[in-house]
């Protein structure tokens, strides 16, 4: 069905309503999502549904100040969400679900020597559900290098997708974040899917749209953009998925993350084994 659906229309449609103005009746549709999709507004840094004035205002909200403490861990995880998979890069191929992969070089936009870097290193794949906080974080400090736009399809990226579209995260609209931290590389990726509006940046702003239908590619050499652990580099404009890349060395995931498990953005994910 997602093969023949019109997702772009669909995609542009929602971004338009999303991003309207609509008083009591964008009220009314975000206290039917809080309890379609049992929200907890308790921990928004504005728990009223009527005090916001479009639907990406509501989806984007920020949380209370500590409502995320940050593991004393060397890296956390990047979002509120779900394990989708997690594990090594075997050689330059990533594991999606049984029976299918995709390479690192197919997710960066066929930049060959930016994957190599991350040959035989380790991966994971997050997954957002509609009810979660749609902010992304940076799970450990990093200077900013490079930011890719990836155009692609729109499939939806729930888990049941991702078991039947082979490629899917290489194959979907995305936005690839390079950074340098004390660890080595690490890509940070933003993988969109359909009715997902947009996705931003804090040092961007939006990204798409506009989407032009070729790379486009911005350099940053030079300008000193650092970010800390904790510190918010992104959001969605409704839900989707975030791809890491980490190069081959020592990196340990916790124990407990397994796939399909829920997790905080802030709580310990991956450490540098003694």
């Amino acid at each position: 069905m997602q093969h023949v659906l019109p997702k772009r229309a669909l995609t542009s449609l929602a971004g338009l309503a999303a991003s309207s103005r609509g008083g009591a009746l964008t009220t009314a549709f975000i206290r039917w999502f809080i309890g379609r999709y049992g929200v907890n507004m308790a921990e928004a840094q504005q728990p009223d549904p009527g005090a916001y004035a479009s639907f990406n205002e509501f989806f984007t909200r920020p949380l209370k100040g500590g409502a995320r403490p940050l593991a004393a861990s060397t890296w956390v995880s990047p979002v509120d969400g779900a394990i989708s998979q997690l594990g090594p890069i075997r050689q330059d191929q990533i594991f999606q679900a049984k029976g299918h992969g995709y390479s690192t070089t197919a997710l960066v936009g066929g930049d060959a020597a930016l994957a190599k870097q991350f040959e035989d290193g380790h991966f994971a794949t997050l997954y957002l559900s509609p009810k979660d906080y749609h902010r992304i974080h940076m799970p450990c400090d990093g200077r900013l290098l490079r930011m890719i736009h990836v155009p692609g399809e729109l499939f939806s990226v729930n888990p049941a997708t991702a078991r039947g579209v082979p490629g899917l995260f290489a194959r979907n609209e995305r936005v690839v974040c390079l950074f340098e931290t004390p660890h080595g590389p690490m890509v940070l990726t933003l993988v969109g899917a359909t009715i997902v509006g947009s996705m931003a940046t804090t040092w961007h702003g939006v990204v798409n749209p506009p989407r032009p239908g070729q790379v486009r590619e911005w350099r940053y050499d030079g300008q000193s953009i650092d970010l800390r652990q904790g510190d918010e580099m992104g959001r969605f404009l409704l839900g989707s998925t975030v791809v890491m890349l980490f190069p081959k060395g020592p990196l340990a995931f916790e124990r407990d993350w397994v796939p399909e498990r829920a997790i905080r953005m802030g709580e310990a994910m991956a450490h540098r084994p003694a």
